[in-house]
């Protein structure tokens, strides 16, 4: 703690470190200016009436984390990174089936300049998608989106042809700016610029959904999920920083006149592969129900689909919905694992640079051996992601609190974008050799 103290002090005293924080900040309070600032057109009176309905859970209140609750104002920002985020993992997993993202991927910088554009363009259409629906479901009560009934809310009144063109236009322009803004902190900041964000958002929730489950649940409940939540930061901490390091050894060879290589080195191999992007993955699944629920016929059979989507689909305190949510972060953390570690790929660098891990063949060997070190301890990951995930809402479920059901989502990505900076911070005062770092 003294340390990371002192690192935080040191960081100011360097002046590129120290403006390179400032702009950070800057870019921040700019973000957070977009997410205050409504689009054209919308009803004032309504937006109260969203915010109360986004405390409640579904769909909704996920998304609404994640626009920092620029979301209920339909602000210029109100989409936040979610578009980007999406855009990014379906990229990530094309790239395993479309051999020319593959390729680009392989040619280093000039290929990921070229998967990056793709995303770009990828961002602008879910984003002409997502606010075009968005406008939709708002002008209709909200569907299942708040996890109860439609509600009485039409947050554009005047819902005309260019009135819903302008809306989606400024959401759109307003999506292209905040990846600007990302990808900015990420060139001339600290941190990863949408991991930035991301914190920025679910942090600016925090005190709200505080206040509204302790006007809820009372003094005594509201303090108990505060000290799981102290207990869950602890715990969050030491899971992240936790890695399986598996030995590498490089065998010596002689160039010309020189003996090189007989190193010793290691990979490691986190616990949480992952981080949160399974959660959030799972998440963009379980949005896909209230989509269809809403386009859906409203009568006979197709009306009981709908009532049992509402009823459970929609509820983060529902038994239903914990179960799906969970066995779908199972399978994307062991999904995405895959993806950011491929036991192929890393056995055949080793082969090619001459190094072997002790005691197993290289070639195919190694492969195997990798891929069951990663079965391994991508299981306890998992799990690890879904208790932090679930266990709040099953907490709040038993009391029944409707409010603030994202509590473990929202501790575990602050806590894992402030470590990630954090360790950017120490890297570049260690690449300054800054005096006070290294005593």
């Amino acid at each position: 703690m003294r340390s990371t103290l002192s690192n935080l002090a040191n960081m100011f005293r360097v002046p590129d470190l120290r403006n390179k924080v400032l702009f950070t900040l800057f870019i921040i309070a700019v973000y957070r200016l977009g997410d205050a600032i409504p689009c054209p057109g919308i009803d004032f009176n309504a937006v109260h009436s969203l915010e109360v309905a986004s405390q409640k859970g579904g769909v909704f209140g996920f998304l609404n984390l994640f626009s920092g609750g620029g979301l209920t104002k339909m602000a210029l920002f109100g989409l936040g990174i979610m578009p980007y985020i999406t855009s990014s993992i379906i990229i990530q997993l094309l790239i395993v089936v479309i051999p020319k993202f593959e390729q680009w991927r392989d040619e280093g910088a000039v290929g990921q300049k070229k998967l990056t554009q793709v995303t770009r363009y990828l961002t602008i259409a879910l984003a002409v998608m997502q606010s075009t629906g968005l406008a939709y479901v708002f002008h209709n009560g909200g569907g299942g989106f708040f996890g109860t009934q439609s509600l009485n809310v039409d947050l554009i009144p005047k819902f005309t042809i260019p009135r819903v063109l302008l809306i989606v236009l400024t959401m759109t322009a307003g999506t292209v700016v905040v990846m600007w803004l990302g990808e900015v902190i990420t060139q001339r900041g600290v941190g990863q610029g949408m991991s930035v964000l991301i914190f920025t958002n679910v942090v600016a929730t925090m005190p709200t959904g505080g206040n509204s489950v302790r006007l809820e649940a009372g003094y005594f409940k509201f303090g108990v999920i505060v000290a799981l939540s102290i207990a869950l930061l602890f715990a969050i901490v030491f899971i992240e920083q936790g890695q399986r390091r598996i030995p590498v050894t490089f065998a010596k060879r002689v160039v010309g006149r020189r003996m090189y290589g007989g190193q010793s080195t290691y990979i490691p191999m986190k616990v949480n592969t992952g981080g949160v992007i399974p959660i959030i993955f799972a998440s963009s699944v379980l949005y896909f129900p209230y989509l269809i629920s809403n386009v859906l016929p409203s009568h006979g059979f197709w009306r009981q689909v709908q009532t049992w989507i509402t009823v459970h689909l929609a509820r983060p305190n529902d038994m239903w919905y914990i179960l799906s949510y969970g066995v779908l972060i199972l399978g994307f953390a062991y999904f995405y694992a895959a993806i950011q570690f491929d036991p192929h790929q890393q056995a055949d660098v080793i082969r090619k640079q001459g190094g072997y891990i002790p005691g197993i063949r290289p070639g195919p060997p190694t492969e195997r051996h990798l891929q069951s070190i990663l079965n391994r301890i991508t299981l306890p990951g998992a799990l690890w992601l879904a208790t932090i995930a679930l266990l709040p809402s099953i907490m709040l479920a038993v009391w029944n609190i409707q409010n603030y059901p994202f509590a473990g989502t929202t501790i575990l990505i602050a806590v894992g974008v402030a470590l990630e900076t954090m360790k950017q911070v120490d890297s570049q005062l260690m690449l300054r050799n800054y005096e006070g770092f290294l005593k």
